[in-house]
């Protein structure tokens, strides 16, 4: 059965709760006013829909405007129907909803400052990324202009180059003079004035000395200033200026200089290399106190001898087993044993012990070079097997061996003049035997390497300039280089920048290779010619002059 409309239950609303709370005109009434059946017609509850006399609003807002208003009031429940439930929701509901409604304004908020955030963010990776782009993929002028900057830095470092190699060629050429001048001047003093070569050996140590000392402290070779050979010229210098009668200090120079001194020409391998300042330096040092004191024993006059150099005179002109017969193998080994004893302790105390941290850095010495040269042969194999704290010591030992090998037939060279001849021209030919190997193996594979090196770097330039061309074809840089449809011809251009059309063009006339045909810096052709590897005249201007002709022979009469 369908229910009455008077049975409906409407909830009412907040606005009208007031008003449905306070009683009305036609509701309140006194007691006076109202009769006792009224009064208790009003108490009674019904269920049946009343006829209010004035009319009320709607509880629903959405009914306001509707033409049953007031059956929706008449429908309203009495008060004593209310429940607490129904005032407790009429309250909660509105909250719930405003804040329903400020979750969702935050929400919306959150969500716009997010979108704005990523949208900024994606932007400014799209502009890293074209800026990126447009920097690992220049355009083709600005490959164009880097590859010239890069050819006229190489041009500016090879005349830099250049010009140091002239400055280096024009010492080798001063180097070359005087070496050469040397070596005809000493002999013209051998063979003319024996008497005046210790006073030229003097001039040319006083010259060569502090050369040798600048250069090699320059370049981190001065532990080598304190080997046995510079040890010797100074002997040789106090035995000739300072103690000339001293017979054991000239037996000592005489038997290091012709001894140890001599011999490591050949040990060293110093060679007889004209333009080398260094090399000669080092010639000088080792076969000159052998060619002085070969001058001042046997070539100058006994009178004078006896005179300016009193202790040689004096081991020359004594019998055997007098006490000044110093020129026995015995006495000479003795007497120069102590000089070198002298000069080993101190080598090892003041440049192997003191300076060790230096020399384990990589400082050179003559131990850590003979280590290195005969690394190889069996008598580096022996000393290099041996523990570390025991080489040294071994390295000391074989090289005291060594000295007295070398010294043990200085007593035959100190009473043959012939014998010492021979002796010095063995020695000088093995140093002019090494100059000639410097300069037919050693010099001319240098100066091949350094032209395979040249080549190299070219080549280096040009498969750089290949590989930016390459990586401009693949991003599809803008081009200059106009072909034959009237659009841009990337690859004609890349060609051209990098040399590869002038390649092709020059192995198709003459069959040079890519080395030979980098464009030059100032070369005015244009892009065209350029990529065509061609170097030809204006074909439009060609034809022009060629029409222009035929015009003016047409007009002729």
């Amino acid at each position: 059965m369908a229910e009455p409309e008077g049975s409906k239950l409407v909830i009412p609303s907040p606005s009208t709760e007031s008003e449905s709370l306070l009683p009305t005109p036609e509701h309140s009434g006194s007691p006076i006013d109202a009769s006792p059946e009224e009064h208790a017609l009003d108490e009674t509850p019904s269920l049946a829909p009343t006829s209010p006399k004035t009319p009320r609003l709607s509880r629903n807002p959405s009914f306001s405007g509707s033409s049953s208003y007031q059956e929706d009031w008449e429908s309203f429940p009495p008060l004593d129907r209310l429940t607490v439930l129904d005032l407790l929701d009429n309250f909660a509901l509105p909250q719930q909803l405003e804040k329903l409604q400020k979750g969702i304004s935050a929400q919306t908020q959150k969500v716009r400052k997010s979108r704005e955030v990523i949208g900024n963010k994606s932007r400014q990776a799209r502009e890293r990324m074209v800026d990126e782009w447009r920097r690992r993929v220049p355009s083709a002028e600005e490959q164009l202009d880097r590859y010239r900057k890069r050819m006229r830095t190489s041009v500016d470092k090879l005349g830099k180059k250049w010009n140091d190699t002239k400055a280096i060629t024009l010492r080798e050429k001063i180097s070359f003079i005087f070496a050469v001048l040397n070596i005809f001047i000493s002999g013209y003093i051998i063979g003319g004035w024996p008497e005046w070569f210790h006073l030229w050996y003097t001039v040319q140590v006083l010259y060569f000395m502090p050369i040798r000392f600048y250069t090699y402290k320059k370049r981190g070779y001065h532990y080598f200033l304190a080997d046995l050979c510079y040890f010797v010229n100074f002997l040789l210098l106090l035995s000739l200026w300072v103690f000339p009668q001293s017979k054991r200090l000239f037996t000592a120079a005489y038997c290091l200089g012709f001894g140890n001194n001599a011999v490591a020409i050949i040990m060293w391998r110093n060679s007889l290399v004209f333009h080398s300042l260094d090399k000669v330096t080092s010639l000088f040092i080792h076969i000159m106190p052998c060619a002085t004191l070969h001058c001042i024993v046997h070539l100058i006059d006994p009178e004078y001898q006896k005179e300016r150099f009193p202790a040689i005179w004096t081991i020359k002109e004594s019998p055997p087993g007098s006490p000044t017969a110093y020129a026995n193998v015995v006495s000479m080994l003795a007497w120069s044993t102590i000089p070198y004893a002298i000069w080993q302790l101190s080598y090892y105390f003041f440049i192997t012990v003191r300076r060790r941290e230096k020399i384990a850095a990589g400082r050179p010495t003559s131990f850590t070079w003979l280590r290195q040269s005969y690394s190889k042969s069996w008598i580096g194999k022996v000393v290099l097997g041996l523990p570390s704290y025991l080489q040294e010591p071994a390295f000391m030992l074989i090289q005291y061996t060594y000295a007295v090998l070398t010294m043990l037939p200085c007593s035959l060279w100190f009473y043959s003049r012939w014998a010492s001849a021979s002796f010095l021209m063995v020695v000088f030919t093995w140093s002019v035997h090494n100059g000639s190997t410097y300069y037919i193996d050693v010099f001319g594979k240098r100066f091949q390497k350094e032209l395979e090196a040249m080549k190299a770097e070219v080549a280096k330039w040009q498969s750089s300039a290949e590989m930016h061309a390459m990586h401009e074809q693949d991003h599809d840089s803008p081009t200059l280089a106009p072909s034959e449809s009237g659009a841009t011809d990337k690859a004609s251009l890349n060609d051209g920048i990098t040399g590869k059309g002038l390649d092709d063009g020059a192995r198709s006339v003459g069959g040079g290779g890519a080395v030979d045909n980098i464009p030059l810096l100032n070369d005015e052709r244009p892009v065209a010619v350029m990529v065509s590897g061609i170097e030809t005249e204006d074909g439009g201007a060609r034809d022009v002059a060629r029409e222009r002709t035929r015009r003016m022979s047409r007009s002729e009469p």
